[in-house]
């Protein structure tokens, strides 16, 4: 693994997708804490396919997700900034690596953002389920998580595929 490190400034894309990551993710959270004391104690644990409360379970476990974000976020960041260690085809050489390395960068940035979001977005609807606002997290949630998530890498694959 004798690749070379290089210092590739961050694209306007990877900023854009890390402000909306962000933006929806903390105002997730911020409505977690404004809406606290009118939460009552059972709210939505898990859904099912079609977007269905199938058990309940105590408030505070409205914590896991942000918990599990803040960690996704902080882990992610951290592999962003190391491009040259993510794994990468044996014909990367040092007139392609910048390339591959800012195609795997982005790559990364966006499928975090996209988390973040759907994490914010699973937050909101489950604190609004449990308020009596909604009733599910909707039949579109899985449909949209699963193209939003499988998109990106489709992209990169066929990005890493075009560099020589």
């Amino acid at each position: 693994m004798n690749r070379p490190v290089l210092k590739l400034p961050r694209t306007k894309s990877e900023w854009g997708w890390d402000i909306l990551g962000l933006v929806v993710f903390i105002g997730a959270i911020i409505f977690l804490v404004v809406s606290w004391s009118s939460i009552p104690e059972q709210v939505p644990g898990h859904y099912n396919a079609a977007g269905e409360v199938d058990r309940w379970g105590s408030k505070y476990e409205l914590f896991i997700l942000p918990i599990i974000g803040v960690f996704l976020w902080f882990m992610m960041q951290i592999f962003e900034r190391f491009p040259h260690i993510h794994n990468y085809p044996a014909r990367i050489n040092e007139s392609n690596a910048a390339a591959f390395y800012l195609t795997s960068r982005k790559l990364l940035n966006v499928t975090k953002n996209i988390c973040l979001v759907f994490f914010g977005v699973i937050l909101i609807q489950s604190i609004r389920v449990a308020l009596g606002w909604a009733d599910t997290l909707g039949i579109w949630f899985l449909p949209v998580f699963l193209i939003a998530t499988i998109a990106p890498s489709i992209f990169a694959l066929i990005k890493f595929r075009r560099i020589q």
